[in-house]
């Protein structure tokens, strides 16, 4: 299956280099591009690209609002967030937005491929450590008030060993990762997560990590329940 992409960013050089690289990848095709998020909205309802390469700061309609309206709607598009990360102070937003995820715009262009082919099969791109460090950083800023009401309530859904898991996946750790700390099987891992996302409604692990932030369910900075 062809994975059709769609760039959207701001600054010409960015779009031919991220094109460099995309073109020559069999399985790959690249359907449009847009400068803008005002641009990227449209184009993204007319060409149902299945991932979208998405920048956060742009002119006239930034990269969270342009995700937000393209991911309304149940839109089967995906969306990858790049970003620059020590500058771009919006990520977590963009997460929230639905984005399936974050690359840092300096990745390796093997990173990048097996995220877009990662993103496309429905699953989220989180690398542990620059998530810790984004949800370390932007912890201070979730709500607090609701979060023990909150916190409740989802812990209420899970049994103890999902609440291990769900743990863990709040640290971005990968099912590899999970089932190694756990001393369980990758395949028990996957069946625990299944049945996380389908108990709290979520669509992915991004979502799952989000949520566990939201909730104090985890103390932002730190790898322990709230």
């Amino acid at each position: 299956m062809t994975i059709g992409v769609l760039l959207v960013d701001d600054q010409p050089f960015l779009r031919l280099g991220l094109r460099m690289v995309l073109e020559p990848e069999e399985g790959i095709e690249i359907v449009g591009e847009a400068e803008d998020g005002t641009s990227a909205v449209p184009m993204a309802a007319a060409l149902k690209p299945d991932v979208v390469l998405m920048d956060i700061r742009m002119p006239t309609m930034d990269g969270i609002t342009a995700t937000e309206k393209i991911l309304a709607g149940r839109s089967q598009t995906k969306v990858l967030i790049l970003t620059t990360f020590d500058l771009d102070e919006y990520v977590f937003a963009g997460l929230r937005a639905g984005a399936s995820g974050f690359l840092l715009k300096d990745a390796p262009p093997e990173v990048l491929l097996t995220a877009i082919r990662t993103v496309a099969t429905g699953d989220a791109v989180l690398a542990p450590s620059v998530t810790r460090r984004l949800l370390e950083r932007f912890g201070s800023v979730l709500p607090g008030a609701q979060g023990a009401r909150r916190r409740e309530e989802v812990l209420q859904l899970l049994t103890e060993r999902e609440r291990e898991v769900f743990l863990e996946l709040a640290a971005g750790q990968s099912n590899q990762e999970i089932a190694r700390q756990l001393y369980l099987s990758e395949g028990t891992i996957k069946v625990h997560v299944g049945h996380i996302l389908t108990k709290l409604g979520l669509r992915d692990r991004v979502q799952a990590v989000v949520l566990a932030y939201e909730a104090g369910v985890v103390v932002p900075g730190s790898h322990e329940l709230g």
